[in-house]
């Protein structure tokens, strides 16, 4: 296995997809199209799978940061002979700007290497394996442009340092000193079409400008005036990068099948769009972006849901909404420190969970300034998926985790289904009759009066994961979030005591007992209601010590586990970044002396 760490990895992006980039210099995943597209380099998954290099060839120490408020990443390695600073990013369409930005990239990666310091010789290995290690590519090399050519796609790759053919690969030898600098682009394409751009038309130190300047232009429309101001705008850009900038859908992560225990099997392909973070993406993206994101994505999730009937609602789409997701294994590729299998697809795209409803009308209600007048297709949604948590919420289902042995009972789920019924009479005749609000206000009392008596365990003295279960989990953290029970409900109260003494670790969440290791949005759940019960500086200080468990970049998987200090599941993760940038303004609304004046409040979703 290469020697990278999952926590090693910086995040590269340009609006329809993301690449992965290693302390080490080392390109080990791009999926060149979209995000779901097979890949070209996967070395992040088998150390056959295909990667783009460029390092010192001597020893060297690593220190990186992305340029001020964008996703371009500048690596500096010092070595006995000197410095040099590797630049990465992924191209921008050329002049785009603002909310344009990714919605046309020309699928392109832009390096640079300057020296700093000293004179020292460098070392390129470009070895691409096309469709997940499945493809060797042909190559020809004329002077100092490669083409790699499998099947329909195509890899041309321009270098300004001198090339050589090593039998299926190629690789470069080169000396920078100080002032000098060398400049290569990859560009993919497809082998039958026309191209829209070659790399050696690219002048790559001109785009890598202009990739910084788009990505400003994007983050200065964006001004959060709440606690932790810089960390809060460095997350929301992440999250833009996890954007398929097209449509607006916000996928969990870049990449698939990163363990959740190394040599375990939960390795499931998170590449996708899940209804199930909807909720707390939109109040992530309305707290640190603007209503221009949240529209869009709620717009994508109208078009991608479409006409309900009691059938479950899909928990997840492909990125233009596709709904079959049928799950396979990759014999190709061993895995992450050998962890199979290796997954394409989610066998979760068929589970029903319920909680999906609450989800898209809390949505719905978190903008419903902006849906004044409501569309009719947008009326009969979310009338539609009330309707069917009235009728359906007694059934078990698969729960927030995705379980896949049975359906249970899950207490999130009815909680969920709860806040659908709940925003549905909040919304009132805006979307239904003065019988169906009604009817819904019916059903909203006997979810509570459920909950209430069934999921609460006098023995645990704590609500549990499920009625009838004895069992601690995490989930529930999520009652008061929802407004379904303050953090100060005595109950409630017990809870969040009983999670933090048997789930938690040095201020990080298992999910339930037994879990291989902490879940981030969790932990940042639990100073949530920590914040809301009146602990604010307990809260602020357990809130900053999760921040710093990021890697170098701030980037977060989705776990971490307490025993290694080692990052683990698919990264970067979207519901770990927004999890955090909610907190952050969780402690803002929560600082004594209320939210300072001129900021906007996103519980109620209203600007002041």
């Amino acid at each position: 296995m290469n020697g990278n760490r999952i926590s090693d990895y910086g995040f590269l992006a340009d609006g329809l997809t993301g690449a992965l980039v290693g302390r080490d210099g080392s390109v080990d995943w791009w999926c060149p199209l979209r995000f779901d597209s097979p890949s070209v380099f996967a070395r992040l998954l088998d150390d056959g799978g295909g990667h783009w290099s460029i390092r010192p060839e001597a020893d060297f120490e690593v220190e990186r940061a992305y340029l001020d408020e964008t996703l371009v990443l500048r690596t500096v390695f010092t070595t006995g002979d000197g410095a040099v600073a590797v630049t990465d990013a992924l191209a921008l369409e050329p002049g785009a700007r603002g909310h344009q930005i990714g919605r046309r990239s020309p699928g392109m990666l832009l390096r640079t290497v300057e020296a700093l310091s000293g004179r020292v010789p460098m070392m390129m290995s470009f070895a691409p394996r096309f469709e997940y290690g499945r493809v060797t590519a042909y190559l020809t090399v004329d002077g100092q442009e490669v083409t790699a050519t499998a099947g329909a796609a195509t890899l041309t790759l321009t270098s300004s340092a001198p090339v050589h053919r090593d039998h299926i690969d190629v690789s470069a030898r080169f000396t920078v000193e100080a002032g000098q600098r060398e400049s290569f682009a990859l560009a993919y394409s497809s082998t039958y079409g026309d191209r829209d751009r070659r790399p050696a038309d690219t002048d790559v130190p001109a785009a890598l400008l202009d990739a910084v300047a788009g990505w400003r232009s994007w983050l200065a429309n964006h001004d959060y005036r709440g606690r932790y101001r810089d960390l809060v705008r460095r997350n929301s850009l992440v999250l833009q990068g996890l954007t398929y900038a097209p449509g607006g859908a916000v996928v969990a992560a870049a990449t698939t099948s990163l363990p959740e225990r190394i040599g375990g099997d939960r390795n499931y392909d998170y590449r996708y769009a899940w209804l199930r973070d909807f909720s707390l993406t939109m109040r992530a993206l309305w707290v640190a972006a603007c209503p221009d994101e949240t529209s869009r994505l709620f717009d994508w999730v109208a078009k991608s849901v479409g006409r309900v009937t009691m059938a479950p609602v899909p928990i997840m789409y492909g990125l233009e909404g596709e709904r079959d997701l049928t799950e396979r294994s990759v014999d190709t590729l061993g895995g992450y420190a050998g962890s199979k299998p290796v997954l394409l697809g989610n066998a979760a795209w068929r589970q029903r969970q319920s909680d999906v409803l609450g989800e898209v009308l809390d949505s719905a209600w978190l903008l419903r300034d902006y849906l004044n007048p409501m569309d009719e297709s947008v009326c009969r949604l979310l009338h539609s998926l009330a309707d069917q948590a009235a009728a359906t919420w007694r059934l078990p289902d698969s729960g927030m985790w995705e379980f896949r042995d049975t359906e249970r009972q899950y207490v999130s789920s009815k909680a969920c289904c709860w806040v659908a019924l709940d925003r549905a009479v909040r919304f009132g005749e805006r979307i239904g009759s003065r019988a169906d609000v009604a009817r819904w206000a019916g059903a909203r009392s006997d979810v509570r009066e459920a909950i209430l008596e069934q999921g609460w365990n006098a023995d645990v003295g704590a609500y549990t994961g499920a009625f009838g279960s004895d069992k601690l989990d995490a989930s529930v953290l999520t009652l008061p979030l929802w407004g379904f029970l303050p953090a100060t409900d005595p109950r409630m109260r017990a809870t969040i005591d009983r999670i933090e003494q048997d789930l938690t670790e040095d201020g990080l969440v298992r999910r339930w007992d037994g879990d291989p290791a902490a879940f981030l949005p969790c932990s940042f759940w639990l100073v949530d209601c920590l914040a809301l019960a009146g602990e604010h500086e307990r809260a602020t200080r357990m809130f900053e010590s999760l921040v710093g468990r990021g890697n170098d970049l701030g980037l977060f998987a989705e776990q971490f586990d307490p025993r290694t200090g080692e990052q683990l599941g698919n990264f970067p993760q979207a519901l770990s970044h927004m999890a955090l940038i909610n907190t952050a303004w969780r402690l803002t609304e929560t600082a004594p002396g209320g939210v300072p004046a001129g900021v906007y409040t996103s519980t109620e979703g209203e600007k002041k």
